[in-house]
């Protein structure tokens, strides 16, 4: 197949984008590299720079591709920065959305793989989150996902549009060859590997009194390998689907810190801080819908072995992609 991912210069696009050209599908990527790097484009891919929220710029990709399907990863995800900032998440992760979609139905494109979150269920009633929870997002990240969730299903019942939307939290890991570097890094594992590289004092835990067993956040690690076969997988669903992908463990803020100072054999300086607003205090997804539907099957549930990759990858790039 020849499959079209926006946001491909990005962490989890660029090891997608790999993982596709491994499997032997030709793939153009399309990226405004504000957030993305250029040099984690997989050089057997092709790039086009442009702004989903220019219609003209997608419109004119798509024509000019006609690809059998799309993964669609451009987005903001900073859940702070949303709660700062809604315009930008609504702009980007709907506007741009929405641009998206009217692109792919004029070039007569049936189907799309969406990367969403399981930020779209807010603090769930129950562990670990499965499909049947009822969507109550707490931040604006969250609402944007869950707003284009429903815009989906309207394009597809009104144009044929085949879809799955997958959800997730906290993808985190490397492949042997691209690894996470974002300009503005706020993810835990990355943070706390730069204190182990020596290039960062300390790490912040924000939040230390919640309802958990040591005071902070749980979340859901998954490697981002086992995320690229989930979206590969999509790509062979039969019909429109909405999935919450996780590895059915959780992990706290203090158990990642202490785990990388297993990895690294380095000592984290850690600093605590107040709660964020938006964040709740555990999320866990379930995916046994997703493993007896697509056959899903993770190959990384020890977090050991993930923060191992990202740590690999962090002593080889110790300055990211440098750019």
């Amino acid at each position: 197949m020849h499959i079209f991912v926006t946001g491909g210069a990005g962490y989890i696009g660029s090891i997608c984008v790999e993982q596709l050209l491994d499997a032997g599908h030709a793939v153009t990527v399309f990226d405004n590299l504000t957030e993305g790097h250029r040099a984690a484009v997989d050089p057997r891919a092709t790039l086009i720079v442009g702004d989903l929220q220019q219609r003209s710029d997608i419109g004119d990709a798509l024509e000019k591709v006609r690809p059998d399907a799309v993964m669609h990863f451009a987005a903001n995800a900073l859940v702070g920065e949303s709660m700062t900032d809604p315009s930008k998440y609504f702009r980007n992760n709907v506007h741009g959305g929405i641009n998206l979609l009217d692109a792919m139905h004029a070039a007569g494109c049936k189907r799309l793989v969406f990367s969403s979150t399981c930020a779209t269920f807010g603090v769930p009633e129950r562990m670990p989150i499965d499909e049947t929870l009822p969507q109550r997002p707490i931040n604006p990240y969250g609402e944007s996902k869950l707003i284009f969730e429903q815009i989906l299903r309207w394009y597809s019942d009104i144009h044929g549009l085949t879809y799955v939307a997958l959800r997730y939290f906290n993808a985190a890991g490397a492949s042997e060859t691209f690894g996470e570097d974002h300009r503005i890094e706020t993810h835990l594992i990355p943070n706390v590997l730069k204190v182990a590289l020596g290039q960062k004092p300390h790490v912040e835990i924000y939040g230390t009194d919640y309802p958990t067993p040591d005071g902070t956040c749980i979340r859901d690690y998954i490697h981002i390998l086992d995320l690229a076969q989930a979206h590969m997988l999509a790509l062979t669903a039969p019909h429109s689907a909405k999935y919450n992908l996780g590895t059915g463990g959780g992990t706290s803020v203090r158990e990642i810190i202490a785990t990388c100072e297993n990895v690294t054999g380095k000592k984290i300086a850690v600093i605590e801080k107040p709660r964020r607003p938006g964040d709740p205090p555990r999320l866990i997804a379930g995916s046994e819908k997703v493993r007896a539907e697509l056959g899903w099957k993770p190959q990384f549930q020890d977090v050991e072995k993930i923060i191992a990759s990202a740590w690999a990858w962090h002593v080889r790039h110790p300055v990211g992609y440098g750019d």
